[in-house]
């Protein structure tokens, strides 16, 4: 396990970060895609082909993080909240782009994986029990992606 340790800023470079996001500060942008680039690359992650188990896998997670119990994942009194059905939308979304990064024209659950922390954490609201034990959201997906057979 590694650990990151994050330093607050400077003064100046706090005064460099308010400046930049309050827009008073030209930012230093290079253009790297040009918009009809990012159009022509939406669509073919659009195009990245997500078999049915896959498919099936992401809804299974998603769905485990509203109830946990019927998909055996040990975090039944820990979720207040779980993932919408926007999330699982989102989740196959992601797994098509990392599939895409990765030069493929189809999603693995590896695939599914890789983003799937990223999101599904925000989108998993814990209990107070969760909280009291010190159980975070990512322990929870760390549950819901342990409990849920991969196709």
């Amino acid at each position: 396990l590694m650990k990151l340790v994050v330093d607050y800023p400077t003064r100046d470079e706090e005064r460099q970060i308010v400046r930049r996001m309050s827009g008073t500060e030209p930012a230093d942008i290079s253009k790297v895609l040009h918009p009809d680039d990012v159009e022509r690359i939406r669509t073919l992650v659009s195009k990245i082909h997500v078999d049915e188990r896959v498919e099936d896998y992401v809804i299974d997670l998603v769905r485990a993080s509203r109830d946990p119990k019927a998909f055996g994942v040990d975090a039944e009194t820990l979720v207040h909240y779980g993932a919408s059905p926007r999330a699982s939308r989102a989740l196959a979304q992601a797994a098509r782009a990392h599939a895409f990064l990765r030069g493929r024209g189809f999603v693995t659950p590896e695939d599914v994986k890789a983003v799937g922390y990223d999101v599904l954490r925000h989108r998993i609201i814990p209990s107070f029990e969760a909280e009291a034990e010190e159980i975070g959201a990512d322990e929870i997906v760390r549950r819901i992606f342990d409990s849920i057979e991969v196709p």
